[in-house]
């Protein structure tokens, strides 16, 4: 006899998974990373900057979150090496992206 249920819970991020058992078998469960519910995945920095940066414009993104980089001679280059290095500057960024999309 096999028994399967689907389920999904949210933690840390969203997953999902699969549970099956089969008669005389220690229960198993796989459980997945629901990547294609998060509108971050595959996007990268590069194109969530510029994105921003079209929409918005430099003096406006520098008005939205204040970093030097996007106010005193702005550029895609010189931000993203500082968002890459600076988790909190990313994180606002990632925020204002998900917010422009209305997600």
């Amino acid at each position: 006899m096999v028994a399967i249920t689907i389920f999904s819970r949210v933690d840390q991020g969203k997953t999902f998974g699969v549970s099956f058992s089969v008669a005389g078998v220690l229960p198993i469960t796989f459980t997945l990373k629901a990547h294609f519910m998060d509108p971050l995945h595959g996007k990268t920095l590069e194109a969530i900057l510029t994105f921003l940066v079209d929409r918005y414009g430099w003096p406006t993104l520098a008005n939205q979150i204040n970093i030097n980089c996007f106010k005193s001679n702005p550029s895609i280059k010189s931000s993203l090496t500082f968002l890459r290095k600076t988790e909190w500057a990313r994180k606002k960024v990632e925020e204002l992206y998900l917010k422009s999309i209305e997600y």
